[in-house]
């Protein structure tokens, strides 16, 4: 087998996870995509909503059965938000949050680690500059992302000699991420944000790091990122 491998990519159909399948690509590998949207190119694709934890898990399934049931890597960059204060933030918008970011999460890792496991793979899970720091109208979106940060921190001391376990921890990048918030949660119009293949090629770095070796944190920001340090 030549690159790295099949790679699992949650979110794969836009923004950093969409750029990643690029890579991964690019480095010789084969992304293998969940997201709930349909992916552009010539690309494996499941269809999973990653609050649905059987969706997740049949995805995951189908996937790895198209390639002979060899998973090498996963990356989990498929995330939601939703801005405001925790009381103007319906209990269903935040609770979904946390389901997407966290649970899903949880769940693709889960589903995935048998053929990890047998392939000596690699996990990096995707987590936010606001993991690491708080800011107000963001409870959701913190809970879930520091959520993610305890998360991998245990998964890679649990699977440590087995399965390798990065923790992303990106800034804000140019994606349509942002799109659909009101304008007072919008970046403003002269950020400096990073470009999502700039960060994308810092994925296929933790993916292809020689066995036994791992970046086990990788904070990658602009460097006037705002939420750090």
């Amino acid at each position: 087998m030549s690159g790295l491998g099949n790679i699992i990519i949650t979110g794969g159909a836009s923004g950093l996870g969409a750029a990643t399948v690029e890579a991964v690509v690019r480095h010789g590998g084969t992304p293998l995509v969940i997201d709930i949207n349909t992916p552009s190119g010539d690309v494996a694709f499941a269809h999973a909503d990653l609050a649905d934890t059987e969706a997740v898990d049949a995805a995951v399934r189908s996937l790895a059965d198209s390639v002979n049931g060899r998973i090498d890597g996963v990356f989990t960059a498929g995330g939601t938000d939703k801005c405001g204060k925790l009381g103007d933030v319906s209990a269903k918008d935040w609770e979904r949050v946390v389901h997407v970011n966290l649970l899903g999460t949880a769940a693709v890792v889960r589903s995935a680690l048998p053929y990890l496991r047998a392939s000596g793979g690699r996990i990096v899970t995707c987590a936010s500059t606001l993991g690491i720091k708080a800011v107000s109208d963001a409870t959701a979106y913190c809970a879930s992302k520091f959520g993610v940060i305890g998360f991998s921190r245990a998964l890679a001391a649990e699977l440590a000699g087995e399965v390798g376990v990065t923790t992303l921890i990106p800034g804000g990048m140019h994606t349509a991420f942002f799109d659909d918030r009101d304008d007072q949660y919008k970046p403003p119009a002269d950020a400096k944000l990073n470009r999502p293949e700039h960060v994308a090629e810092t994925v296929v770095f933790a993916l292809s790091q020689p066995q036994g070796c791992e970046i086990r944190e990788l904070v990658v920001a602009a460097s006037t990122e705002s939420s750090w340090p």
